[in-house]
């Protein structure tokens, strides 16, 4: 399998068909799509089973016992595309945030330039927000990320971004049981281990669509975390 892509999800129902068939028609061979869902109420795993068993060789299933962070759902993803064999494994939201579209060109980038690391970023040159987000939410996302680089000493613009694409050699060389981070900190946190591994790291831009259907998982307890995780990231790298 050339590609796996890592979905979690708690009540993606609206979405999940549509970000099935998006994945599965956007030009990657061999590509293959993990739903990783935690136990969702509106019935998510079980629209996945029925996704598996019409297309066996490209949806595969993870169910675990209920909702226990974004981050924790991303490693159990990570680990199982690593045990199928994955040569590269990506990780997007389910609700169409991210385009699908974009994965092609990670996959180019990857194969050109040999990145490690492609992250979709909303704040290099070219890259774009919703114009939909008001004030509020783009002063709390410009905030986050330069708040985590100043502490981290990242070298990149968007270290909260969702949307990423990783070599297998990447995620096999790091410590899965280390990160222990979810929300934004989770995303910090694996590019900040990526980095210190010394993965070569690019940040390429795209346009961040707001959700059109389905509620948020954003919190102020998501983003609380973030900002005293950073430094236990530094203590702990």
């Amino acid at each position: 399998m050339r590609l796996m892509v890592v979905l979690p999800t708690y009540n993606e129902a609206e979405n999940l068909p549509k970000m099935v068939e998006a994945l599965r028609s956007c030009g990657v061979e061999g590509l293959a799509v993990l739903v990783v869902d935690d136990n969702s109420p509106d019935g998510t795993g079980k629209l996945a089973e029925g996704l598996k068993a019409r297309h066996p060789e490209t949806v595969h299933v993870l169910h675990r016992s209920g909702k226990m962070g974004l981050g924790p759902a991303y490693v159990a993803g990570f680990k199982y595309a690593l045990r199928h064999g994955a040569q590269r494994i990506a990780q997007m939201d389910a609700d169409f945030s991210h385009d699908p579209a974009c994965l092609p060109v990670f996959m180019r980038l990857m194969d050109e330039q040999g990145y490690d690391v492609i992250i979709g970023s909303r704040y290099v040159p070219s890259g774009k927000l919703d114009a939909a987000w008001g004030w509020w939410r783009r002063f709390l996302s410009g905030f986050g990320n330069r708040y985590a680089t100043l502490v981290t000493g990242l070298p990149l613009r968007d270290v909260t971004s969702g949307f990423k694409c990783f070599t297998r050699e990447t995620l096999a060389g790091l410590d899965l049981d280390h990160i222990s981070s979810s929300g934004y900190a989770f995303q910090i946190e694996v590019n900040y281990a990526c980095y210190r591994a010394g993965r070569r790291i690019h940040e390429e831009p795209i346009t961040f669509e707001d959700r059109v259907m389905g509620r948020s998982k954003m919190s102020s307890k998501i983003i609380l975390e973030a900002m005293w995780r950073v430094w236990q990231m530094r203590w702990r790298y």
